[in-house]
């Protein structure tokens, strides 16, 4: 059932879904990705996982912070340029008022231990939020494309980034622009 089909969401809604995915946010867009996907797609039931998964592969292609592409996207998708605004209200708004605040008791303590300690230990927890949401794409990829070619391209892809240092926007832009263009080559060849 697509968002067309449902009621039309809340402002209110909208409001709440990226405030919460956006203050408890920690380590930047990465880290935003997974808690936007609990609200947007479990939660709200606003994107299939499908969906969702295309606009976290178009938002990395383009420039700038993921989590705000993302929450201006489904914002104006789902209602207009007033969800839209709203959205990106909700996702910016708390954290500048935040990070004015933390940034400042962060600069007064840095040397303390306990700081230190502090940041280093959510890494961890933002490494789990990652590998929830890999193993989400990864199960949504199988079925459209299988277990043996969905792994392929995680290896390709790792190959790419992680060796051969192939920026993930290029990576992803190459993919898109292989997958518009091998339909045309396929029906020039006659096949269908």
């Amino acid at each position: 059932m697509t968002v067309q089909e449902k009621a039309r969401p809340r402002i209110r809604d909208i409001f709440i879904a990226f405030f919460r995915s956006s203050i408890l946010t920690f380590g930047g867009g990465p880290s935003a990705i997974p808690l936007i996907e609990a609200e947007v797609v479990k939660r709200f039931g606003w994107m299939t996982i499908e969906e969702y998964g295309d606009v976290v592969a178009i938002a990395n292609a383009l420039p700038g912070p993921v989590n705000t592409k993302i929450a201006g996207y489904i914002g104006w998708k789902i209602r207009g340029w007033a969800g839209m605004l709203i959205a990106l209200l909700a996702c910016v708004g708390p954290m500048v008022v935040v990070m004015i605040v933390l940034l400042g008791f962060l600069t007064a303590f840095q040397k303390e231990r306990w700081v230190q300690g502090m940041t280093h230990a959510v890494l961890p927890v933002v490494g789990v939020l990652m590998a929830q949401l890999t193993w989400s794409f990864l199960s949504s990829a199988k079925k459209g494309l299988g277990w043996i070619v969905s792994l392929l391209l995680v290896a390709a892809s790792f190959i790419l980034m992680e060796v051969l240092h192939v920026e993930p926007p290029i990576l992803i832009a190459a993919t898109l622009l292989y997958v518009l263009i091998k339909p045309v080559r396929a029906r020039k060849g006659g096949a269908q």
